[in-house]
């Protein structure tokens, strides 16, 4: 079972938990809208990665030459990303700290949100979602998850779960080009155990 990245309960003491998440592999969905850009003969360009954390999926792009806006709400994201051992130092990184809300980024070829969207709060989310939407490039791709109406955070008012009508509406107009659903039982980094119900997703704009 894929284990989310953010814990949305549970002591924040994001220097430990970074620690402990940044040697993770990235995302299969990135690793998905990635292959599906060389398939096209596009190797680089431009991605904003929200909720950036630790920096396993900004490294990657970087490690393939893109260049990447990091955003993250915590300040210690940026810190521990910068800070990395294996991050190229090509100079294709910005990080900013923002909330999704309240942060604004050029239009992209790639918009990366791996297990973030959730974590933005339900009022919040459908200006977030427009902005990501009217920021992709034509051919542009947005990778990334959404919690679904089982997971255990749909109980929780402060978090944005979707259900698969929801999820389709959104997708509407981008061609679908990955959905996966995934259903069980597990933890999350911080050891605490929860029912999990993902939809894994990487969609294309015309």
């Amino acid at each position: 079972m894929t284990e989310s990245d953010r814990d949305a309960k549970g002591p924040r003491d994001w220097k430990a938990y970074y620690s402990a998440t940044e040697a993770r592999p990235p995302r299969p969905t990135l690793l998905r809208a990635l292959s599906l850009f060389e398939d096209e003969g596009r190797t680089k360009g431009r991605a904003v990665d929200l909720g950036s954390g630790g920096g396993r999926d900004a490294v990657e792009l970087l490690r393939r030459g893109w260049q990447v806006l990091a955003i993250d709400a915590e300040p210690q994201a940026a810190q521990s990303l910068g800070g990395r051992p294996d991050l190229p130092r090509s100079g294709g990184l910005v990080t900013r700290t923002a909330r999704f809300e309240e942060a604004r980024w050029p239009e992209v070829d790639l918009v990366n949100a791996s297990f973030s969207l959730p974590i933005c709060r339900p009022a919040a989310f459908p200006a977030v979602w427009a902005a990501i939407r009217g920021s992709l490039r034509p051919g542009g791709r947005f990778a990334g998850q959404f919690y679904g109406e089982r997971d255990d955070f749909a109980r929780d008012p402060h978090l944005t779960c979707h259900t698969a009508e929801q999820t389709a509406a959104m997708l509407e107009g981008l061609e679908v080009e990955m959905l996966d659903e995934e259903e069980a039982d597990g933890v999350t980094p911080r050891g605490r155990r929860k029912h999990w119900h993902i939809r894994h997703v990487v969609a294309r704009q015309p």
